[in-house]
């Protein structure tokens, strides 16, 4: 498979890094996941802006070519360099700041890797299969704006995950400094209890996701349901009637088991239907 190594295509062997590489000596750097089906982007305004923000929010020097028109047709050379324009694909976006200087970096330039890797179905399917989580209370998340972000610093996900496989759990749920619930080692979460579909908001520290931000989006305008961002505490989640997980590649995950507690997948199914079409057409 070839990569895109700022601007150069290279076969993924001889993209390689310099061990000052800012990214592995600090983890000076962020990243962008993203779902390309038939070379379409999906939700690219989306990740584009949230990319150019936290470029932003790290000090990091945004490249004057970095327009969103640059970036999506780095990304579509790359899939037809590879022969995959008729493929549902994983895309990678790797941001890291230039080497040089210690935690003060000698300058604020980048350079970036985008990367890909074939993924199985076209559209968000909802999954069949028992899917069980737990708490995962040995570190927590702290709440604020830099936890929001897809920075490389995920020593809690990586952490959150042994865990997991080690207790035979699908998945863990993070909490932050106050004990709340905030996400799931590789998504959002959202609660439905009755007619409410609650998800904590960005101020408890969870990743500003995109379908989470879709989700939202779609639930302000149905009259169905009522969406509440507001924290969530660990005694919520057993008195609820549903939770899932979201992220850009997955799209809706459905819980099936906390602890005692079995759910539903109603909403969850709902809300596939509408964020499938919510992709077709186009954002």
């Amino acid at each position: 498979m070839k990569v895109n190594l700022s601007g150069e295509i290279l076969t993924e062997e001889q993209a390689n890094f310099s061990i000052y590489n800012r990214g592995y000596q600090y983890g000076d750097a962020l990243f962008e996941t993203i779902r390309v089906i038939n070379t379409k982007i999906m939700f690219w305004e989306d990740h584009y802006f949230r990319l150019m923000a936290s470029m932003r929010i790290l000090r990091m020097e945004i490249p004057l070519s970095f327009s969103p028109e640059f970036l999506a047709e780095e990304i579509q050379h790359l899939i037809k360099i590879n022969n995959l324009e008729d493929k549902a694909l994983r895309v990678k976006i790797n941001i890291h700041r230039k080497e040089g200087g210690l935690y003060l970096p000698e300058d604020r330039e980048i350079s970036y890797l985008i990367s890909l890797k074939p993924i199985s179905d076209s559209f968000y399917l909802l999954k069949k299969e028992a899917y069980e989580v737990e708490l995962y209370k040995d570190y927590f998340q702290a709440s604020g704006l830099l936890s929001t972000l897809k920075t490389n610093n995920r020593s809690l996900n990586v952490l959150a995950s042994i865990f997991a496989e080690e207790n035979a759990y699908d998945n863990c749920l993070l909490i932050n400094e106050k004990k709340n619930i905030i996400e799931a080692v590789n998504g959002n979460i959202f609660v439905v209890k009755g007619n409410t579909i609650k998800t904590p908001p960005l101020a408890e520290g969870c990743i500003q996701g995109i379908i989470r931000k879709k989700l939202i989006e779609i639930i302000n305008k149905t009259e169905e349901y009522t969406l509440d961002e507001s924290p969530i505490s660990p005694f919520e989640l057993q008195k609820s009637d549903e939770m899932f997980i979201t992220n850009v590649i997955l799209g809706i995950q459905p819980i099936t088991k906390y602890r005692k507690k079995t759910y539903t997948k109603n909403v969850a199914k709902q809300l596939l239907a509408k964020l499938n079409l919510t992709a077709r057409l186009g954002d």
